[in-house]
């Protein structure tokens, strides 16, 4: 069969991104009447979008990208300041104001932070801007010697003249500099240069964040500003009907009460006020067509739909004879809605006015809230003012603006700001959810090695809503990402994409997006095959990685510092998982302790990772660690059911997180590698299900086919 529509996610989502370090760190974070701080470059040296220099030495670095946790910030610094070999001592970050047409993500067009990709999508784009900023700095200074500019060299934030000693810091060179032709096509520095790059550098945030002197979105503080609580409603798609607040408005501190089309919010003079006014509120809700949507029929409709044929996103080889041919093998995996539970729950806090609209919130994409926050105040764009703020986490969540939207629609209604602030259970109650998947393998084993595989994926397509563009013929290219590009020598290669919605439910990217429900297919089916053919599960996929050498070599290395082979105790068992996902390779090694009653104990978890240049190697571990324990966590608890249209988790008591004492040692080796950066972030995630799925079936022979997992179907299992 010959290929028909070769489409990758990849290439469509390919870039470079950024990570960095700097000694001061300084983000414009504003509470009480603090002003606005401009990004100004009246006297300074503003060569680009995202560096400032003024006649003192400081120097500014605009992020384009949001700190979330993912340690970008100290990244991109980093990238940038290497380049322009600043002086450490005086520089600043600051958050870049919205503006696409500066800060766009080179891969998206947007101005948005997500998909793992900062560093690849930025890597080149900001070096090549310290690296011009520094030669125009250069030909400043050799100009006021009179010397040639290639006789110069620049250093911790002065250039240089060797051979007559004279030196000049960037500071006394800024307004020179500004006056500068930037050369075309600048050198950047030969990685064997680096400074900054390459080191385990001290995120710089992290003290504050310590010492509580960060401010996130929840912590904005204004003159006058009250506080709401909301209540959305309870039935996907419901609405408002009647409102019988006399109560509520008796209580003290309780200012007003305001109807928006979907749902009610109280505003108080503190939260204490604001809870209780929507405590005593009498709501009767429209709850319209979706009243009677449970788990099962989601279900339902969802395996009725992936029994159709679906869009051709690639096709190698003739899959159909190949599938003829050999020990044939099936199997269907399915994985659940999923909320994201950030730790800073879901907030916006606005002023409006009749000619204007101002915004304090933690956003991955501030010109899309931006432009829906002037849509729902009925304002030109220019006259919204977005402040953003450290996000206490994002996970996809933070790329919808619906929570901003809600929060100019309330404020609207009065002359005073407004910080809008939802439960944790209006949080997880109203998410937009980690899409339902099923996805089908077909396989056939020749010889020990897979002679045919034909994958089919269910589920919806986020993209068609989020990023129209990027969901062509049928195919949203994040649902098939990790399934079109899996890394084994597959000569038969047919993988599919069935478009599916489910009713009701809105569905977004969550963290690992497509990747984290394709590489739990792919790895737990390699595991079954493996089985099938009688090999040992590492040595079965080495025989398959021979034209993926980087896969093979943390596959390799991975096996020897998890101790793979090695005896173990009576149900308990080692599960491996390989991905190329977000440009990295990553081998992960989950050791996992299963009871008599299917209690999981996760004992040991080892990954090795070549995410080519490692900007920050610290941050790499730890994102690594901290997506592993969020993978885990889906894979052990994560499950958002629905009935009579509703949610029915609410909290962290029935949706639950990985505790302290769960947490197994996590091993994180970074492979030195001098190939362009890869994306991080959401790796870990993406790691953690299938290897663990995989040990249990190597302790218990249970092949779990749906997360979370069953602990019923553990208690009756067997060491294979």
């Amino acid at each position: 069969m010959n290929a028909h529509h070769n489409v990758s996610r990849r290439a469509l989502l390919t870039g470079g991104l950024a990570t960095g370090f700097v000694l001061a760190f300084h983000v414009p974070l504003r509470a009480a009447n603090e002003p606005v701080q401009k990004d100004a470059t009246e006297d300074k040296f503003a060569p680009n979008a995202f560096i400032r220099i003024d006649e003192t030495g400081r120097t500014v670095l605009m992020m384009p990208q949001v700190e979330m946790g993912q340690g970008t910030y100290t990244s991109i610094s980093a990238v940038l300041a290497e380049e322009l070999d600043a002086d450490w001592s005086k520089v600043e970050v600051q958050h870049a104001p919205p503006n696409d047409k500066l800060y766009a993500n080179p891969t998206f067009g947007l101005q948005v932070t997500g998909n793992s990709n900062s560093i690849r999508a930025w890597w080149m784009p900001l070096r090549k801007a310290g690296a011009t900023a520094r030669a125009m700095l250069v030909q400043a200074a050799a100009a006021q010697w009179g010397v040639e500019p290639a006789s110069c060299t620049a250093s911790k934030g002065e250039v240089a003249h060797a051979a007559s000693g004279r030196k000049l810091g960037y500071g006394e060179l800024a307004l020179a500099a500004q006056g500068q032709t930037p050369p075309k096509d600048v050198a950047v520095k030969d990685p064997k240069d680096f400074v900054l790059i390459g080191q385990p550098l001290k995120r710089l945030d992290t003290p504050d964040k310590v010492n509580g002197k960060a401010l996130y979105g929840i912590d904005a503080i204004l003159p006058d500003m009250k506080i709401a609580a909301i209540a959305n409603c309870p039935v996907f798609g419901g609405k408002v009907g009647k409102v019988d607040d006399s109560a509520a408005t008796k209580i003290a501190g309780v200012r007003k009460v305001v109807v928006l089309d979907d749902a009610v919010a109280v505003i108080g003079d503190h939260m204490w006020a604001a809870k209780q006014g929507l405590a005593a509120l009498k709501i009767e809700w429209n709850e319209g067509a979706n009243a009677e949507i449970s788990t099962k029929d989601v279900w339902d409709d969802l395996r009725k739909a992936s029994e159709k044929d679906g869009a051709i996103a690639k096709s190698t080889g003739d899959i159909a004879k190949a599938l003829a041919t050999g020990d044939k093998f099936e199997a269907t995996f399915e994985l659940p809605f999923l909320a994201h539970a950030s730790m800073e729950p879901i907030n916006a806090t606005v002023r409006v006015t009749k000619d204007s609209c101002e915004i304090w919130t933690g956003t991955q994409i501030m010109t899309r809230v931006q432009s829906e926050a002037a849509k729902a105040a009925g304002l030109p764009v220019d006259k919204v003012i977005v402040n953003q703020h450290l996000l206490g986490g994002g996970f996809g969540r933070k790329l919808e603006p619906d929570m901003v939207i809600a929060a100019v629609k309330i404020a609207k209604q009065v002359d005073y700001p407004v910080k809008v602030i939802w439960t944790r259970e209006e949080d997880i109650q109203h998410d937009v959810y980690r899409p339902v998947y099923r996805d089908q393998v077909t396989a056939s084993l020749v010889d020990g090695k897979v002679a045919g595989w034909k994958y089919k994926v269910a589920g919806s397509a986020v993209l068609a809503r989020w990023l129209p563009p990027a969901f062509q013929k049928g195919i949203d290219i994040d649902a098939i990402d990790a399934a079109v590009d899996a890394p084994y020598d597959f000569a038969n290669f047919h993988v599919e994409y069935v478009h599916a919605e489910p009713p009701a439910v809105p569905t977004g990217f969550w963290r690992g997006v497509g990747p984290n429900n394709n590489v739990f297919a792919v790895e737990c089916a390699m595991d079954e095959l493996a089985r099938k053919a009688g090999k040992d599960p590492i040595e079965f996929r080495k025989s398959m990685l021979t034209k993926n050498p980087r896969m093979l070599a943390v596959l390799n290395q991975v096996a020897e510092k998890s101790g793979w082979g090695q005896p173990l105790p009576a149900r308990v068992g080692r599960g491996v998982c390989v991905q190329p996902s977000f440009a990295s390779f990553i081998a992960t090694v989950v050791e996992a302790e299963i009871d008599d009653i299917g209690e999981i104990v996760l004992r040991r978890v080892t990954s090795v990772v070549d995410t080519g240049i490692a900007v920050n190697p610290d941050t790499v571990k730890a994102q690594i660690e901290g997506g592993l324990i969020f993978g885990l966590t889906a894979a052990l608890y994560g499950e958002i059911t629905i009935e009579k249209g509703r949610v029915q988790q609410s909290n962290f008591h029935d949706y639950r997180m990985m505790r302290i004492n769960e947490t197994p040692k996590i091993e994180v080796i970074v492979v030195k590698s001098g190939e362009a950066p890869g994306g991080i972030g959401e790796a870990g995630v993406n790691a953690g299900p299938p290897a663990l799925r995989n040990a249990i079936y190597a302790a218990t022979g249970v092949a779990l086919r749906r997360l979370p997992i069953d602990r019923k179907l553990l208690a009756a299992g067997r060491k294979a």
